[in-house]
C-alpha cells in the first residue's frame, strides 16, 4: 500500500535532513523566508489531503530555493511533489519529477534512499517489477539504520510475490521478523511488524501452505487492530478475502466487505476497487458490478484531471520563470545600451575606420578555425576507431586463431567455445560499425536516437530518457542532428568504459532559439583537473563546430554531468 507509516518515516528523515543541511543563502532573507513559508504551507495542505494546492506551493517553493541554490530544500520539495503524483496515479510524471531531483542529491543517503524507494513504487505500480526490485535494493543500500531498511526489504518481498518468486519473498520476510528491532513497542514498529506478518502469511498461502498462511495473516490483522492501524487492516482483509475465495465464499465476501467499508472511510479508491473485484469474482451480485464500473470510471477521470493539472502547474511555473529571466535580461540590456550610448560619439569614427578590417580578419579567423576543428574531429574519430580495432578486436581475433591452433576442433565443447569467441568478435564488429555508421536524420531521427541511447541499458545500468519529444527535430538541420547523435553516443561510450554508472538520466528541452540537453550519471566521477581529455575534447570540438556550448562537471564519487546548448 502506498501511504504506509514507513514512507512517512522516510519523509520525516528528509525533513530533518533538509533543516540541517540548508545552504547559506546569498540572496536577501526575504526570499528565503518566503520559500520556507511556501514549503510549510504546502506541507499543511498535504496533511489535509489538498493535494492539488499542495503540489502548487511545493513547486513555487522549489523555484525560490533554486534562486537561492539551496540543494537540500530543492530535493525535499521535488520528493514531496513526486509523492503527491504517485498518490494520484501519475507514476510516469512522478518518475520525471524524481529524475529532476537527482542532480541535487549529492551524497545524502536519506535523500537517495527516499528517491530510490519512490522510483521502486512507481515501477511496481506500472508492473515493471525487475526495475522496481533494482530501485528498492538501491534504497536498501542507502538506508542508514535497521529501522529504515525494513520498508525496502518488505517492498522487495511484495514484488517477489507478484512475480511468483514465493520462496525468495518468504526468506526475506522471515529474516525481517527475526530482527530484534521489531520487538520494539513503538507504534510505527508495531505497524511495520503487522505488515510483515500479513505479507508472510499471504506468501505461505500462495506457496501452498494455507494453515501457516492463515495463522500469520490472522496475527497480522490482530496486531493491526490492537494498534488501531485501521488503514493497514484493509490489506489484511483483502488477503483473507482472496484466501477464502475457493474454500468459503461467505467468509471471503465478509472480509471483502470489511475491506470495502474501511477503504471507503479512508477514501482509498484502489483498495475499494480491489474489494469490489473480489466480490464480483465470488458471484455476489450485479450491484457490485455497477459500483465497480462507476467507481473505476470516476477515478480514471479524476486521475487524468490531476495529471493534467500537475503538468500545467509545472508548465506555467517554468513559463513564469522564463519570463522573469527575460525581463531581467531586458533590463540589463537596456542599462548596457545607455552606457554604450555615452561612448558611441567618442569611438564612432574609430569604429567605422576599423570595422571593415575587423570583419575581414574575423571571417578569415573563423573559417580557418572551423576547418581545423572539422579536420581534428575527423582525425580523432579515425584514431578512436583504430584504437578500438587494435586494442580490442585484434586481440580477440588473435585469441581465436591461437585457440584453433592449440585445441582439437573435433571435440564438441571446443567447437562450441570457438563459436562463442567468433560470435563475440562479430558483436564487437557490429558495435564499432554502429558507433560510426550513417545516421538517419529524417522523420525517424528521434526514435533512432532514443533506440541508440536505450542500447546502453543493462542489468548494471539504467538509462532514463526524458522529454525527447519536446524538441521539434524537423526544425533542426541535418549536420546538427548528426553532431547531437555522435556527441551523445560518445558520452554513453565514455560512461560504459570509465564511469560504470548504475543510473544515467538524459533530459531534453528547447525554446524558440536553442536546444538544451542535460546529461547526469551516478558513476565514479573524477577530479576536474584530472579528466582524460581525448573523448571529451572530441565532443567539445563537435559542439563548437556548430556554434554550440558544452560544459562538464564532475567530482570523485559524485557522478558526471554535461550541459549542452546549441542554436536551432
Amino acid at each position: 500500500m502506498l501511504r504506509s507509516p514507513i514512507f512517512c518515516l522516510f519523509i520525516f528523515l528528509l525533513f530533518v535532513s533538509c533543516k540541517e543541511q540548508t545552504t547559506i543563502s546569498v540572496q536577501p532573507n526575504t526570499h528565503k523566508s518566503e520559500a520556507v513559508f511556501l514549503r510549510e504551507k504546502a506541507i499543511n495542505l498535504y496533511e489535509n489531503k489538498n493535494f492539488n494546492s499542495s503540489f502548487y506551493y511545493f513547486n513555487k517553493s522549489k523555484i525560490l530555493f533554486e534562486s537561492l541554490k539551496d540543494s537540500a530544500n530543492i530535493t525535499f520539495n521535488l520528493i514531496q511533489m513526486a509523492q503527491i503524483q504517485q498518490i494520484n496515479g501519475d507514476y510516469y510524471g512522478s518518475k520525471e519529477t524524481l529524475t529532476e531531483a537527482l542532480p541535487y542529491t549529492k551524497s545524502d543517503n536519506n535523500y537517495n534512499a527516499a528517491i530510490n524507494n519512490f522510483f521502486g513504487i512507481a515501477d511496481k505500480e506500472l508492473s515493471i517489477y525487475d526495475d522496481a526490485v533494482f530501485y528498492y535494493k538501491q534504497a536498501l543500500k542507502d538506508a542508514t539504520d535497521s529501522v529504515s531498511k525494513q520498508s525496502p526489504l518488505n517492498n522487495i518481498a511484495v514484488v517477489y510475490i507478484k512475480q511468483n518468486k514465493i520462496d525468495k519473498a518468504i526468506s526475506i520476510l522471515e529474516s525481517i521478523l527475526n530482527k530484534k528491532v521489531l520487538n520494539d513497542k513503538d507504534p510505527s514498529i508495531i505497524r511495520s511488524k503487522s505488515r510483515v506478518l500479513d505479507n508472510l502469511g499471504f506468501a505461505y498461502f500462495k506457496n501452498g501452505n494455507p494453515d501457516k498462511g492463515l495463522k500469520f495473516m490472522n496475527e497480522g490483522l490482530k496486531l493491526r487492530n490492537q494498534s488501531e492501524d485501521f488503514y493497514g487492516s484493509i490489506e489484511s482483509y483483502l488477503h483473507l478475502a482472496e484466501f477464502y475465495a475457493k474454500t468459503d465464499v461467505k467468509k471471503s465476501n465478509q472480509n471483502a466487505q470489511n475491506a470495502y467499508q474501511i477503504a471507503t472511510k479512508f477514501h482509498s479508491i484502489d483498495e475499494r476497487l480491489k474489494a469490489l473485484s473480489l466480490l464480483i469474482s465470488n458471484g455476489s451480485g450485479t450491484q457490485y458490478v455497477q459500483k465497480y464500473i462507476s467507481l473505476n470510471d470516476s477515478i480514471i477521470k479524476i486521475r487524468n484531471n490531476f495529471k493534467n493539472k500537475f503538468a500545467k502547474i509545472k508548465y506555467d511555473s517554468k513559463k513564469e520563470k522564463d519570463e522573469n529571466q527575460k525581463l531581467k535580461l531586458e533590463k540589463a540590456e537596456n542599462l548596457l545600451a545607455l552606457q554604450e550610448a555615452k561612448y558611441q560619439k567618442i569611438v564612432g569614427i574609430i569604429f567605422l575606420i576599423f570595422l571593415g578590417i575587423v570583419i575581414v580578419v574575423l571571417v578569415r579567423y573563423y573559417k580557418n578555425k572551423n576547418r581545423i576543428i572539422r579536420i581534428k574531429t575527423a582525425y580523432d574519430t579515425e584514431t578512436r576507431i583504430a584504437k578500438d580495432i587494435h586494442d580490442e578486436l585484434a586481440n580477440d581475433v588473435f585469441n581465436a586463431i591461437t585457440f584453433t591452433q592449440t585445441q582439437p576442433l573435433s571435440v564438441e565443447n571446443t567447437k562450441e567455445t570457438l563459436i562463442q569467441k567468433l560470435d563475440h568478435i562479430y558483436t564487437r564488429v557490429r558495435g564499432i560499425s554502429r558507433e560510426n555508421n550513417d545516421i538517419e536524420t529524417g522523420v525517424n531521427y528521434s526514435d533512432n536516437l532514443k533506440e541508440m541511447l536505450s542500447t546502453y541499458n543493462s542489468k548494471s545500468t539504467n538509462v532514463i530518457i526524458n522529454n525527447i519529444e519536446k524538441v521539434i527535430w524537423n526544425e533542426i538541420d541535418e549536420i546538427k542532428k548528426v553532431t547531437i547523435y555522435r556527441v551523445l553516443q560518445e558520452l554513453m561510450v565514455n560512461m560504459k568504459k570509465h564511469s560504470h554508472a548504475p543510473l544515467v538520466a538524459l533530459t531534453f528541452d528547447s525554446d524558440q532559439k536553442f536546444v538544451f540537453i542535460n546529461y547526469a550519471d551516478r558513476g565514479k566521477g573524477a577530479e576536474k583537473n584530472k579528466i582524460v581529455k581525448n573523448g571529451l575534447q572530441n565532443m567539445e570540438n563537435r559542439i563548437l563546430a556548430i556554434k554550440g556550448t558544452i560544459t562538464f562537471d564532475t567530482e570523485p564519487d559524485k557522478g558526471f554531468r554535461v550541459n549542452i546548448k546549441l542554436p536551432k
